[in-house]
């Protein structure tokens, strides 16, 4: 299952990330989203953990708890919604 991880202190590494939600099972992968420019985090960061079970338990436990003074937002990850696409319609207007 994939889980977001919000409002994250910008110290935060991935093997802390990792050790967090170890506590609670298996983690695939711990990765903090860095920003490209400045190669600083961005506040937010993903995870893997394979065991829906030890997952949710995670969740739970993590959603508003502390780390380094800031209240963690922690939920399911959700598909990045499409934008864009389609464009329908506009056919050809020509003269008659």
């Amino acid at each position: 299952m994939d889980i977001y991880v919000g409002n994250l202190p910008y110290d935060v590494t991935d093997s802390e990330l990792e050790q967090l939600f170890g506590k609670y099972g298996a983690v695939e992968s711990a990765r903090v989203v860095m920003d490209r420019e400045t190669g600083r985090a961005k506040g937010f960061g993903f995870v893997n953990m394979p065991d829906r079970a030890d997952a949710q338990k995670a969740i739970d436990a993590l959603n508003g708890s502390d780390l380094h003074g800031r209240a963690l937002r922690v939920n399911e990850s959700q598909p990045k919604p499409r934008t864009g696409g389609g464009g329908g319609g506009g056919g050809f207007r020509g003269r008659r």
